[in-house]
């Protein structure tokens, strides 16, 4: 029996790093009987069948899950969004941001192509940063020609994943720091103001210190496991400030006493920030209703 991590799955066979020793693995017959996959990311027992195959026998419990992209055991979650083509969007920064704390995840925000957007929009960028410094995030705002080793190693030891829209510069990120991957990367549809998709699986390369997941592009984002009394706490200022409401069920709208309504007021939460969290919960809520 060895035990290993799941790089790669493609047509129902997974490959197994065992201290770099590939075997392509396939599971055995309970897993499908329990309606149960791995999934890339897992630690997993197999059985050996010969030098390069073998059956996974169990997999190892998971500390957390993403749905989308589907991948176990993430260390360190990196948003990719870019300044410019497409545009940064706080907006859908904060959808990304709220998906990744309902995972129990604490992601950072990566911010590319500085060199190619105007010093108004990098300083414009540099502006929002800040506000999502404060809030306690880490950030980077990259060009396409610094030097890929520092950014890389600033997130830490373990499986760190990229997740982003489309056209942001994931693949030009990974074919930087692995020029012998050459991920195809595709140009920005014009029309759409965003890329299309170039990766088609998802799979785990080795880094120093770990591995980093190469993912699919979003098209769009799922909310349906979140509930909308639940929201609140997947926006960092707006559940601490929240901790000071009279009511403890208070959702930041129309209840008496709110103190995050006080901070607004005062400054002390940024009104896009709240601007997006009405909006999405009120998204939730019409979904729920609807339902």
């Amino acid at each position: 029996m060895k035990t290993g991590r799941i790089i790669k799955s493609l047509s129902g066979v997974y490959r197994v790093d065992v201290e770099g020793e590939m075997y392509d693995t396939k599971p055995r017959g309970l897993f499908r009987k329990n309606k149960f996959s791995p999934i890339v990311g897992d630690v997993v027992d197999f059985e050996v069948e010969n030098i390069t195959e073998g059956y996974i026998q169990y997999v190892h419990d998971r500390k957390n899950e993403l749905k989308r992209p589907l991948v176990s055991n993430v260390d360190h979650l990196i948003l990719v969004m870019s300044a410019v083509e497409p545009d940064f969007s706080t907006q859908l920064l904060d959808r990304f941001l709220v998906i990744a704390h309902s995972y129990h995840m604490r992601p950072r925000i990566l911010i590319t192509k500085r060199d190619l957007a105007s010093v108004e929009t990098q300083q414009k960028v540099t502006q929002l940063l800040n506000i999502y410094e404060n809030m306690g995030y880490k950030t980077q705002f990259i060009s396409i020609d610094d030097d890929i080793e520092p950014v890389f190693a600033a997130w830490g030891e373990g499986l760190v994943v990229l997740s982003g829209q489309s056209g942001v510069g994931k693949s030009t990120l990974l074919n930087k720091y692995f020029p012998e991957l050459n991920i195809e990367t595709q140009h920005i549809s014009k029309a759409l103001n965003r890329g299309r998709h170039t990766t088609t699986h998802i799979e785990l390369f080795e880094r120093s210190h770990g591995y980093i997941a190469d993912t699919p592009g979003f098209s769009a984002l799922d909310f349906t496991h979140i509930q909308k009394d639940e929201l609140k706490n997947y926006f960092m200022e707006i559940n601490e400030c929240g901790e000071k409401c009279k009511f403890r069920d208070c959702n930041h709208i129309n209840e008496p006493k709110c103190n995050v309504k006080n901070e607004l007021e005062n400054g002390n939460i940024a009104q896009f920030r709240y601007d997006h969290y009405l909006q999405l919960f009120n998204e939730i809520a019409n979904r729920k209703e609807r339902y």
